[in-house]
């Protein structure tokens, strides 16, 4: 039985996403993920101006008059949201946790894809599978990936972004998106994740928060890992503290993002107390200038 605070939330997140995906990212969805190829529709009557390397000369031949072939993109593509539902998820020190913001840019992924014709799927993990939902179309499809984003709870403690790849590499026999939603709090990970980009479509969506990346003066706090439960005192009005753990998430964030330019992954870096809007605008007017 769905709360009707989940109900609510749900039901606030589709008008949320409907106007911002029929006005700004369904188009952009479009250009940013073509399709597989061209497949022939049909033969119709030669105009000036036509591709000569189109004739079909069967029909032609046939017809007494120049006909030509026409084809159009396959459009139709499957996505698979692979979400990171791990304890660390659930942080935030602003309006929203990460897990929350995730469920938004993944809400608003989703829906662009239906509108363009896509199937949709989700894998949640942890440190072990937690949920597979098999790619389908439509709304009410959409609608239920976002109510199991809101209700799945990990069983698992950690987070292993490598198990969950391999899993989806298994899983999917064709060629696919993958967008992959997570904070990386995973150090073994690289090698399912560069079959993966290399077998699919991979995007990564990089979840943070401020806080993580930069303590607050206040003081004597315990800090908890959210995932391996260890604790440890920190005087955050130390600014030496404060500096050195600023510049150790620096160089983190460094490494990572050096690896993605590396590897030619696609990424876009995301937190809860920004908009998620714009980076991800550029990120497909990135991909379709690519193209």
């Amino acid at each position: 039985m769905i709360s009707k605070d989940i109900l609510s939330k749900i039901k606030k997140l589709e008008i949320q996403t409907k106007g911002l995906v029929n006005n700004l990212f369904g188009g952009e969805y479009q250009s940013a993920f073509k399709g597989r190829g061209m497949e022939f529709s049909e033969v119709r009557a030669y105009t000036f101006g036509d591709d000569i390397r189109l004739i079909d000369w069967n029909v032609t031949a046939r017809n007494d008059e120049p006909y030509i072939k026409v084809f159009e993109e396959e459009r139709e593509q499957t996505m698979m949201l692979c979400v990171d539902i791990s304890p660390s998820g659930f942080f935030g020190s602003h309006s929203q946790t990460k897990m929350e913001l995730a469920i938004e840019v993944c809400a608003v992924i989703a829906f662009s894809a239906i509108k363009n014709g896509d199937k949709v799927g989700m894998v949640l993990f942890s440190d072990k599978i937690e949920k597979v939902i098999p790619p389908k179309k439509g709304r009410t499809h959409v609608l239920r990936l976002i109510r199991e984003l809101y209700v799945t709870r990990p069983t698992g403690n950690e987070t292993d972004i490598g198990n969950a790849l391999s899993y989806i590499n298994r899983l999917l026999n064709r060629r696919a998106i993958i967008v992959l939603a997570s904070d990386f709090q995973d150090e073994e990970f690289q090698k399912q994740h560069r079959i993966t980009n290399r077998k699919h479509d991979l995007v990564n969506l990089l979840i943070n928060d401020q806080f993580e990346d930069e303590l607050p003066d206040v003081g004597l706090v315990t800090l908890q890992d959210a995932e391996t439960g260890t604790q440890r005192m920190v005087d955050t009005s130390n600014n030496k503290v404060r500096e050195f753990y600023r510049e150790q998430r620096k160089r983190e964030h460094l490494k990572l993002k050096e690896y993605f330019r590396k590897n030619k992954m696609d990424s876009v870096s995301l937190k809860t107390n920004e908009s998620y809007v714009k980076p991800l605008i550029s990120f497909f007017q990135r991909r379709t200038q690519r193209r």
